[in-house]
């Protein structure tokens, strides 16, 4: 569902504006409807941080395969540079919080739908900071550990990384079954 809600994200209004999506989470807002976080990155290589609303409205025109009546409508309500990022404040490392603050001119707080899209944003904020303004994001109070990549952990998702430890376990298994010489 995620990635076709990133698709139609991307499609509807990143591309339209020359940019790419390349991460975003759900939110938690006081304004009704669904509300996204998202990072996406224009063709000058420019990081760009945005909330986007997502509302159900009567289609512009007849969709004969829109079965309620209703279609997504899109809209960025809030947007910021990466590099006008301060510091990425995870607020409680040591507890299962999914807000954090954005610190920028002003301090933007956030509650993300789970602790696991907080730590998902702010490894692609990290990455991204590294990547296009070659510096490293400050971050404050998160735990590291869910940060850095390691041995295990890469940017490179979840199913490569899944697939590395089906074939460490495979190869544990394989070990296991040889026969060890007495002698």
């Amino acid at each position: 569902m995620s990635s076709l809600l990133r698709e139609e994200m991307d499609r509807v209004l990143f591309r339209p504006e020359g940019q790419k999506l390349k991460e975003f989470i759900e939110i938690e807002e006081k304004q009704q409807g669904r509300h996204f976080l998202c990072v996406s990155i224009s063709k000058d290589k420019e990081a760009q941080i945005s909330v986007v609303m997502c509302r159900r409205v009567k289609p512009s025109r007849t969709n004969k395969l829109q079965k309620s009546g209703l279609e997504d409508s899109y809209e960025k309500t809030e947007i910021w540079a990466l590099e006008d990022l301060l510091i990425l404040d995870g607020r409680d490392p040591d507890t299962d919080d999914p807000c954090f603050l954005m610190h920028f001119d002003t301090v933007r707080s956030v509650r993300a739908v789970s602790c696991a899209a907080k730590y998902t944003l702010a490894r692609c904020l990290l990455s991204l900071s590294r990547k296009y303004h070659h510096t490293t994001l400050k971050l404050k109070n998160f735990d590291l550990m869910y940060i850095q990549p390691t041995a295990m952990y890469s940017d490179r998702g979840d199913c490569v990384v899944l697939a590395q430890i089906c074939f460490y376990a495979f190869n544990l298994v394989c070990l296991s079954l040889c026969p060890v010489p007495l002698a």
